[in-house]
């Protein structure tokens, strides 16, 4: 099945979810295959493209969840699906959360997660000395989305030896706090993403020391982003659609030739990446290459949708249409997920250290 909006996902309702709470609480519901590397990669994007259709803030919502769950089975633990999740990965100047072990351990092992832990990330003082240490995670971490609302939360923070590892935390434990930091944007404005302060938290390590960048989940998921921007993409080539029906404008035909060339790049991007990821197609460079690729690509498609409908339609949308004012403030902010110039040249770093010419 192709990476397709509205194509893979019959089980959904037709009123689909209108704000991140409804959307979270249907996603608990939602079948297990939701994952990428099972064969079902494409219909996940597809799924998420077409929340993203609907309302950007509810696939802003629902993309970490569905990517915490793959994560959780990726490392082998419960899917944990009768819980909310997020994850909070993103590292900021100024601020630090670290990992201390606590409880029996020392060496190595008191102070490198890893081995079998309990699902729910509390500890037992008086475990066998056999058993891994209890973890308790202190410091601040940025860019916590909906932490307010969400009952759990993968966290990356940092080890006493100087790396880095993930973490479940329960987050209604009484050490984390939401800073006092005001979410002023007006893209996406119902999923603020502020710092959260943790004051020795219990924890459960998720994989090893450095386990959850190097999985080649983590690039997956990567592109599970890009297929919510490219549904917020549609979204807005949608309303140019209608507009040209209405007028024989030559300007407003000729975006919307550009605005679907530029969509059937990105749509042949992720649904060629889906295949890579079920492992139907075998790909001339590595994983997070293509990866690098498609989140370009796709990025590159929403700027030039965004830009091309703003010349075809004017001011009148933005000034007057809530719904479409909402979805391109929401692709604006999301969008930038894309670190634009700073991506572009990670990803020529990556081809200039191959033997080959990537093409």
């Amino acid at each position: 099945m192709p990476v397709q909006v509205g194509a893979a996902a019959p089980w959904l309702p037709d009123v689909l979810p209108t704000d991140p709470d409804d959307a979270l609480a249907a996603a608990r519901t939602w079948p297990a295959h939701l994952r990428p590397g099972g064969g079902a990669t494409a219909g996940l994007w597809s799924l998420l493209a077409t929340l993203a259709v609907h309302d950007l803030g509810v696939a802003r919502a629902v993309e970490p969840h569905l990517d915490a769950l793959a994560i959780r089975e990726q490392a082998g633990l419960a899917d944990g699906a009768d819980r909310t999740w997020g994850v909070f990965a993103a590292e900021g100047p100024g601020v630090r959360l670290d990992a201390v072990p606590r409880g029996p351990g020392s060496g190595a092992s008191g102070t490198r997660p890893g081995g079998d832990v309990p699902d729910d990330g509390t500890s037992d003082d008086a475990a066998p000395p056999d058993d891994p240490p209890a973890w308790r995670l202190t410091g601040t971490k940025p860019w916590c989305s909906l932490a307010d609302r969400l009952d759990a939360a993968l966290v990356t923070a940092h080890l006493p030896d100087g790396g880095r590892a993930l973490f479940a935390v329960d987050l209604t434990d009484p050490g984390v706090t939401l800073v006092d930091q005001p979410w002023v944007s007006r893209g996406l404005a119902e999923i603020p993403s502020t710092p959260v302060a943790f004051d020795a938290v219990p924890a459960a390590p998720v994989g090893g020391p450095g386990w959850y960048l190097e999985r080649p989940g983590f690039w997956w998921g990567g592109i599970g982003v890009a297929a919510c921007w490219y549904g917020g993409a549609v979204g807005l080539g949608r309303v140019l659609w209608e507009r040209a029906t209405t007028t024989d404008d030559r300007l407003v035909a000729m975006h919307l030739g550009a605005v679907d060339a530029a969509l059937e790049d990105a749509r042949r991007a992720l649904d060629e990446a889906a295949r890579v990821v079920d492992g139907d197609l075998d790909p001339a460079v590595p994983g997070p290459v293509v990866a690098k690729r498609v989140r370009a690509t796709v990025a590159r498609t929403c700027e030039d949708v965004l830009a091309r409908a703003g010349h075809a339609l004017g001011p009148a949308p933005l000034a007057l249409d809530a719904g479409h004012a909402k979805r391109v403030a929401d692709l604006q902010v999301y969008v930038r997920q894309q670190h634009a110039e700073r991506d572009d040249a990670s990803l020529g770093d990556a081809l200039a250290r191959r033997d080959v010419a990537p093409w």
